[in-house]
């Protein structure tokens, strides 16, 4: 009994004195962070506009943090496929997704169930980049402006054809046939380049796409530009007016990304991330690549991403029941 009093004895002791380590594993990571390479899944193929803010992103990141961050396009059902594996990975901070308006919003309205949650599932780790849609008619369509486009589209109800590349997209002509009350017929794609190709051929009349896939059309002739749906006129194409001008006022509706990791991630690694991105945002080579494709540089803290994307789904919810579109 002396000899199991004394064993009990001396492990209290020991646990008494013990050093308490429960904090020292976040913060010894988020010290030694990042040791190794990083990815950033990408939820859509090569070449459209996510891709490309991630692959500038992606070169600028690597130099910050001293270590590669290797983009992998994982695509797929509205961008739900690279969205969850993002969501799912470990919470380290050695996996990063780029998010965007259909994966971190408009797929939480247009959905009826997702395999992640835009908000319980990710931590925001920035802002990174807004850009303008365009609308714009194929050159046989009898209409010069967007006035003229309404007026054509009342005239021929359910008549004229229109295109989409993803749900976010869908729901933004959506938005403007509520605010115009027309009433065109969709026709869903699964990339802005098959969208872009009827256009351009004719069996297509009308497109609303991102500014860096459409407006090459635009410039070479091949497509009539009519309006860019943000506020703003672009810098890019400074000829092009806004829906708000042409009598929809307050009609405003982007493009735009943000990078977040898996919900979890210690806040220290978070913070790390963001001070990097911040800094690799406000570059001026990286400035300049995103306004090649009019794209703007919009860095954020991670309390102001993560309330723009409560933000943006309040608003498309909205827009959704207004035009009477249902989750699938």
């Amino acid at each position: 009994m002396r000899a199991v009093a004394a064993l009990i004895a001396a492990l209290i002791t020991a646990l008494i004195t013990a050093p308490i380590t429960f904090a020292i594993p976040s913060l010894a990571q988020a010290q030694g962070f990042p040791s190794k390479a990083l990815r950033l899944i990408v939820p859509f193929p090569p070449g459209g506009v996510t891709d490309i803010s991630s692959r500038v992103v992606a070169q600028k990141l690597s130099t910050e943090l001293g270590q590669p961050v290797v983009v992998e396009n994982r695509a797929g059902a509205s961008g739900v496929i690279g969205a969850e594996l993002g969501a799912k990975a470990p919470a380290d901070g050695y996996t990063l997704t780029m998010g965007n308006i259909s994966t971190l919003a408009i797929n939480a309205v247009t959905f009826a169930k997702l395999p992640y949650d835009p908000i319980a599932s990710f931590a925001p780790v920035s802002m990174v980049a807004i850009q303008p849609l365009v609308i714009a008619v194929h050159p046989s369509v009898p209409a010069q402006t967007l006035g003229e486009l309404v007026a054509l589209a009342k005239a021929h109800p359910g008549k004229l054809n229109y295109g989409t590349a993803g749900s976010s997209i869908y729901l933004a002509v959506e938005f403007f046939n509520t605010a115009a009350g027309i009433k065109m017929n969709h026709v869903p794609y699964k990339g802005s380049s098959p969208a872009i190709t009827d256009l351009v051929g004719g069996q297509l009349q009308v497109l609303f796409d991102p500014f860096s896939s459409l407006y090459p059309q635009v410039r070479s002739g091949k497509a009539r530009g009519l309006a860019v749906t943000t506020e703003k006129r672009s810098s890019m194409a400074p000829n092009l007016p806004t829906v708000a001008e042409r009598g929809y006022p307050g009609f405003d509706v982007s493009s735009w990304q943000g990078i977040v990791v898996p919900a979890g991630t210690p806040k220290e690694v978070v913070e790390r991330l963001n001070r990097e991105l911040v800094k690799a945002l406000g570059s001026q080579d990286v400035k300049d690549q995103f306004a090649q494709h009019s794209a703007e540089a919009s860095p954020s803290t991670p309390e102001q991403f993560g309330a723009y994307i409560k933000q943006e789904i309040a608003r498309w919810q909205k827009v959704a029941r207004d035009a009477g579109v249902k989750p699938e």
